[in-house]
């Protein structure tokens, strides 16, 4: 308990500070800094005061990346009402139970208090933790599951897979994890891959079907509603490969945009993956069977697979959230082989340079994480605050059961009841064929914009021009653009407001003129 208690102290004394911080910069209003919270904000709201799993309450639109954790948030509002601080209560809570399995994985590994509350501590800061409670999304959530997973796989796999009640754990976060997030699909394949290399059959079928069963009851429901088996943000955003032919270019071009160019592989992926082959090749110098190797690396040889798929076929981008999950669990399965560094750190250096200098630039880059999560907290909060939720707050007053044309889509669909066309694709399908990736934004792409928004009376447009990339509808003229300082986390600086409508046009910009606007946007009428 004392260390559960020290733990969370430091960590949740860290996570206070903040909280004043960002308050302190956003007149008094807590604000994630992710419009993505909302968008889950917004489709848990619909669904638990209106049984319409969207967007908006009119219509449904697959836009959540996590279809547990909206379900979770919308319990949560149904129960205890619509208030924006749930997400942030419950990844607290969520982060609480971090800390308490973390601890006691880490007693099994170290006799001294200070050695488990530095590896507990270590674990949350090298993955970024206290960043990912503000942004309000589900990625705490996913490091709980995955933190369980391995914490039961462990005692599972050292009893020799005999413990029955660490392999029902085990399973239950298995079947938990594909709808928390579907990148989580890398590990079911690679962990079962792995049992399939010790002829563990049975266990790699029951990953398999546990994992992918869920996955394809959601997509079938989710295909039948609106034509795609995964949710919008995965279509659009997901790398996509062409099985027609090419098959030489398209690996080449995967391997060299998502492997060798990206900063991100070095970053996050290259190091644990170096550390792990290092562990590795000294079992292979003891002259061990194939079998015993594996058996020793299982998580080893699994979540390395998982980060090498991550990387080609996901993303790492923004406040280091998609590789959140897999930082805490490095750190579970690497601390415990790298004991010694832990107990005596110096004569360990010394003994083993290579790995040390590792551990090393590892120590440098938390040390560099941990800083720019301080801009990505500091500043995030208030961008959110003098764009999205200046906007949401604008449409409230004057526009809240208006048709609008929108590309940042969360605080403006949790704070207003409009009717919403998203022309990126996360809310409305209608846009994805223009916006998955490969495809080409071109008069086509203008033409289908004019010609929706006449037949469905769509009145102002809040969006960034650059993302129209040139083809911006004719009929569309700009009315205002507002301007914020500063910017670390929303897509552009300025976001224009056009009249889409002609009849509104003037009385849309006396609106502007008249909105009480934060002090720290700059509002610039357009004559």
């Amino acid at each position: 308990m004392k260390n559960f208690v020290i733990s969370a102290s430091v960590f949740f004394g860290i996570c206070i500070i903040y909280f004043l911080i960002m308050i302190s910069k956003t007149e008094g209003n807590f604000t994630y800094i992710l419009d993505d919270a909302y968008i889950h904000l917004a489709m848990a709201k619909n669904f638990a005061l209106h049984g319409v799993w969207g967007m908006t309450k009119y219509s449904f639109s697959s836009s959540s990346s996590s279809p547990i954790f909206t379900f979770i948030l919308s319990v949560l509002i149904y129960v205890f009402g619509n208030n924006e601080l749930n997400p942030l209560i419950f990844n607290i809570v969520i982060s609480s139970l971090i800390i308490f399995f973390l601890n006691k994985y880490y007693k099994s590994v170290f006799d001294k208090n200070n050695h488990i509350i530095i590896a507990t501590l270590f674990t949350f800061l090298f993955a970024v933790l206290h960043l990912q409670i503000f942004t309000g999304m589900e990625h705490v959530l996913q490091v709980l599951i995955v933190v369980v997973n391995v914490f039961y796989f462990q005692k599972w796999i050292k009893s020799d897979f005999k413990d029955q009640l660490s392999s029902y754990w085990f399973y239950f976060t298995i079947l938990l994890l594909g709808l928390v997030r579907f990148e989580s699909m890398f590990y079911f394949a690679s962990i079962a891959f792995v049992f399939f290399l010790i002829k563990r059959f049975k266990e790699a079928f029951l990953v398999l079907i546990l994992g992918f069963v869920p996955i394809l009851i959601f997509g079938y429901f989710n295909y039948h509603q609106d034509g795609y088996f995964f949710p919008n943000s995965v279509v659009v955003k997901g790398t996509s490969f062409n099985f027609l032919g090419n098959y030489v270019e398209q690996i080449k071009e995967i391997v060299l945009r998502k492997i060798i160019l990206n900063v991100k592989f070095y970053q996050v992926v290259l190091l644990p993956l170096l550390i792990g082959f290092i562990l590795i090749y000294k079992d292979y110098k003891s002259i061990l069977s194939f079998q015993k190797i594996i058996i020793n690396n299982f998580l080893i040889v699994a979540w390395s697979l998982t980060l090498m798929l991550q990387c080609i076929f996901g993303e790492f981008k923004g406040p280091f959230r998609y590789e959140a999950y897999l930082l805490t669990v490095f750190s579970m399965i690497l601390i415990p082989r790298l004991k010694p560094f832990f107990i005596s750190p110096l004569s360990e250096f010394k003994k083993e340079k290579f790995t040390g200098a590792i551990l090393i630039v590892n120590i440098i880059l938390l040390i560099y994480k941990f800083c720019f999560a301080h801009i990505l907290i500091k500043q995030g909060s208030e961008n959110i605050y003098e764009q999205q939720i200046q906007s949401a707050k604008f449409l409230k007053k004057y526009y809240n059961n208006s048709n609008v044309v929108a590309n940042d889509i969360g605080a403006i669909c949790y704070f207003s009841d409009i009717h919403l066309l998203d022309f990126v694709g996360l809310g409305s399908t209608e846009m994805i064929p223009f916006n998955k990736k490969g495809a080409v934004i071109d008069s086509r792409f203008k033409n289908y914009l004019t010609k929706y928004c006449k037949e469905n009376n769509y009145q102002l447009a809040i969006a960034y021009e650059e993302w129209l990339r040139g083809q911006t509808p004719e009929n569309w003229k700009k009315v205002a653009v507002l301007t914020i300082k500063n910017n670390v986390v929303v897509g552009q600086d300025h976001v224009f407001i056009y009249s889409i409508d002609p009849k509104i046009h003037e009385s849309l910009k006396q609106n502007v003129k008249d909105f009480k606007w934060n002090k720290n946007v700059d509002v610039k009428i357009m004559e």
